[in-house]
């Protein structure tokens, strides 16, 4: 019954896609690069990245910064950034291209952009704009120079409230610090709000722990709440004391990201965050690992404790590239090594990953928990591993399910074990030496210079518009039993008064019912009866819509 589910979902999917895929670039190839033309133009870190940035004379700072920004400035030549320095009072933060900023190791510098503050770091691939350390060559630079680069929005976030009674709009500090202050708090009610712009940036030797107690690290880019009007484009971060890219709630979006030999987690996704991502490339260095915990790929949580909080953490991804610590197979990890999965989801997740890479990990897919892997398994499944390559020792970790349940999702889900590190095609995919240019670029006859697929997806995320939690709903939405047989509740948790309209949609995209019909929807809890007695078995979209937002969940009808 499931693969039946799978195919009517494709229909209904590509008959929406159009009107959701704006953001996505359709590839026939998986993985973040195509076919090679031998020129440069198809290679798009070409220009602006560093794979070497040890050994890089940035040249004496002329500038220094250690106090908080207070009005909109203009950044350039090369600064000495020195203690937490926060962009606040709704200014604008301007960093020209070809700017390099160094953090101070001894005061654990950090950029800040506070809610309602923007940075507009516009490089270009001849003139990136460089964060990294103040360290010389000589004394060395090493992961945990400096804090990092934090971005702090009014997305909406599902975490309890630090500062509020629990019906008010979420908002919270971020972690890492030492101490709360009103500068690192985020979180509000707006999905959509712009923190400005990254583009063609590099992040580098950042991630220092700002205390001893556990999670207290920097990343290095932080992004907490930040909405997706915010973009983010062609970011490299490379030899990061904890996670290269982290993602607390919000809705941005982002594309062309780089984690190279970082420590921690390479992506990493918490606390509601519900926007997309496409090609990325991830490389990891078998000495570089995290000593005090577990160093994985791609890593997802929805919240803990209380895993059930609403929105789910549903980022999607595309055409990623993930090279683990032992690469093609020929490396062997060091004693005491602490590396362990190419993708960890956990605590009620629902990411997605479509059309991607995976090879040099010792685990592939671990599913953790089982309420994680309903997300993923079940018939009424929110998020979805997809038109993958898992090249890695151990395939799947899923505890209490067989492994014929994996493999069975495998097949479902297209996702290939077959093909060997070698095989992908790399062009020049694992030089002996890491800091070499490497080429990830596919030879023409590599296996996966097609099968990518942009419609036959499960309903999981904002991937093909479903389940898409926006500014109405940011506390519950949900439908009540699922699956049901004669009759179905609906509650709603809204921020504010609107006019609502439900609609119920089959799988081929037919309007089958509309139990709510210009009603009002009052700020607050709201219960709403669907009849489900006339209708057959299966799958059916509830698409809720109003002034404030749109959502569609799934509702299985068996009797």
């Amino acid at each position: 019954m499931k693969k039946i589910y799978l195919s009517a979902i494709a229909i209904f999917a590509s008959s929406v896609l159009s009107a959701q895929t704006a953001f996505w670039t359709n590839t026939s190839y998986k993985g973040a690069f195509p076919i090679t033309d031998n020129t440069p133009a198809t290679d798009w870190t070409n220009g602006w990245t560093n794979w070497d940035p040890e050994n890089v004379n940035y040249g004496a700072t002329t500038t220094t910064i250690s106090a908080n920004i207070v009005t909109s400035t203009t950044l350039s030549g090369i600064v000495h950034l020195v203690n937490n320095v926060a962009v606040t009072n709704n200014s604008t933060l301007t960093i020209l291209p070809g700017t390099i900023i160094r953090g101070d190791k001894a005061t654990k510098s950090c950029l800040i952009i506070t809610r309602g503050a923007k940075i507009m770091a516009q490089g270009t691939a001849a003139n990136p704009i460089i964060f990294t350390s103040n360290e010389s060559i000589a004394n060395g630079r090493a992961p945990g120079d400096w804090g990092g680069l934090v971005i702090l929005g009014n997305g909406i976030i599902n975490t309890a409230c630090a500062t509020c009674t629990a019906s008010a709009t979420k908002e919270n500090y971020i972690e890492g610090f030492a101490t709360t202050f009103p500068e690192i708090l985020y979180g509000g009610n707006n999905n959509a709000d712009n923190s400005g712009v990254l583009s063609y940036v590099r992040i580098e030797f950042s991630g220092v722990a700002l205390s001893a107690t556990p999670n207290s690290e920097l990343n290095g880019l932080t992004m907490g709440g930040v909405g997706s009007g915010t973009k983010l484009d062609h970011i490299q971060c490379s030899f990061i004391g904890d996670d290269s890219f982290e993602w607390f709630g919000g809705a941005v979006d982002a594309k062309w990201l780089i984690s190279f030999r970082s420590l921690d987690d390479d992506f990493d996704t918490d606390f509601g965050h519900q926007g997309r991502v496409q090609f990325g490339l991830i490389v990891r260095d078998k000495d570089i690992s995290d000593a005090a915990g577990d160093s994985n790929g791609f890593e997802s949580d929805n919240f803990n404790p209380g895993i059930g909080r609403l929105p789910l953490t549903k980022t999607v991804f595309s055409n990623i590239t993930s090279i683990g610590p032992k690469r093609d197979g020929t490396v062997s990890l060091p004693v005491g090594e602490k590396f362990e999965r190419a993708m960890f989801t956990r605590r009620n997740t629902a990411i997605s990953i479509h059309n991607s890479l995976f090879t040099g990990w010792e685990k592939g897919w671990d599913l953790n928990g089982t309420t994680t892997a309903d997300n993923y398994l079940s018939a009424t499944d929110s998020g979805a591993v997809q038109n993958a390559v898992i090249s890695t020792d151990v395939l799947y970790s899923l505890i209490g399910q067989p492994l014929a349940t994996m493999q069975a999702y495998a097949t479902i889900r297209n996702i290939d074990t077959t093909i060997t590190s070698a095989g992908i095609g790399f062009v020049s995919g694992f030089p002996t030496a890491l800091e070499t240019t490497p080429d990830y670029r596919l030879i023409s006859a590599s296996p996966v210079s097609s099968g990518a697929s942009f419609t036959n997806t499960v309903f999981g995320g904002t991937f093909v518009g479903i389940n898409n939690i926006t500014t109405f709903s940011d506390k519950i939405v949900s439908v009540y039993p699922n699956p049901a047989s004669d009759v179905a509740t609906l509650v709603i948790d809204a921020i504010s008064t609107s006019v609502l309209n439900v609609s119920v949609y089959d799988l081929n995209g037919k309007l089958v019912a509309s139990p709510v019909v210009d009603q009002t929807l009052q700020s607050g809890e709201n219960t709403f009866t669907i009849n489900t007695s006339n209708l057959n078995n299966g799958v059916y979209f509830v698409t809720l819509s109003s002034n404030n937002g749109k959502e569609t969940v799934k509702l299985v009808v068996s009797k």
